[in-house]
Parts: structure tokens; C-alpha cells; sequence
């Protein structure tokens, strides 16, 4: 399906891949993947949100990664774009690799709990099929920057 950021019907949406480096200091672990929980949905998905009017996409992620985790992030690499509907309506979905800075995970109301997680338990946590691969689009951005460590 292809999606017009012109189409006034089209949800537009930003988020991001959300990665760290493990807290311990073992380099064999590779990355830390955060999914979030939204309770309204019981699902598991990557950090994302509508824009708001007139929001550039990339600002829009941040803030949706700031609210939805408490952390502040590193964008990196661009991911590719999700299209699908949601409730009838085409929905376009903009993502980007991001490493966790700084920030505290607060619950709220729209998500009540986050995990970090290795990718493959990230992409057996995630509801949603279509966001397993943005586990493996982050993986093959962050090997291209040399960001992974292979033993």
C-alpha cells in the first residue's frame, strides 16, 4: 500500500528502534531493545506516536520515545516506514535507530511497563509482525556503523 503524507486521510506517526548497550560490560551481549506496553492495547511495540500538526517527523519520535520511556535519545539511522491500516484508516509510520541516553522509566497511563530486551526475545515479545523487522533493520544499521561487537 502506498501512503501520500499529502493524503489528508493518512495517520501520520513517527517512533523509533530504541536500543542500548547492555549494562554490563560484556561486549559479546551486543544491544538492549526497549518495547513498551500500552495496556489500552495489551501489546508490545516499538516506541511511537502520532505527530502532531505540522511536527516534523523525526522531532515527533523523540518526544513520542521521551513520553512513552522517560528516556531521551540518540537518533541514528532512518528504518523503513511502516504503511497499514488502523481502524480503516492508512497509517504511515516513520522510524528511526535510536540509542538511550539519559532518562527513568515512569508507568503511565498510556504505558504502564517497558523491557529491555536481546532482539531475538524483543522480536518474540512484539504483537505486531510487521515491527519485527525494524528488530532486524536496527541490527543492519548498527553493524554497518561497526556498533555491534562480533565474537
Amino acid at each position: 500500500m502506498t501512503v501520500h503524507q499529502d493524503d489528508p486521510h493518512t495517520i501520520l506517526a513517527a517512533g523509533c528502534v530504541l536500543w542500548r548497550r547492555p549494562p554490563t560490560h560484556h561486549s559479546d551481549q551486543g544491544v538492549e531493545i526497549c518495547l513498551v506496553h500500552r495496556p489500552k492495547y495489551d501489546d508490545w511495540s516499538h516506541p511511537k506516536g502520532k505527530l502532531k500538526r505540522g511536527e516534523d517527523a523525526l522531532a515527533g519520535a523523540r518526544r513520542e520515545v521521551r513520553e512513552e520511556t522517560g528516556h531521551d535519545c540518540a537518533p541514528g539511522a532512518a528504518l523503513p516506514t511502516a504503511h497499514y491500516l488502523a481502524n480503516g484508516r492508512p497509517k504511515q509510520v516513520s522510524y528511526w535507530a535510536a540509542e538511550a541516553t539519559t532518562g527513568t522509566f515512569t508507568p503511565n497511563r498510556e504505558v504502564d511497563r517497558i523491557a529491555w530486551l536481546t532482539p531475538p526475545e524483543a522480536r518474540a515479545r512484539l504483537t505486531q509482525p510487521r515491527d519485527r523487522t525494524l528488530v532486524d533493520a536496527l541490527l543492519d544499521a548498527l553493524g554497518a556503523l561497526g556498533a555491534l561487537h562480533t565474537t
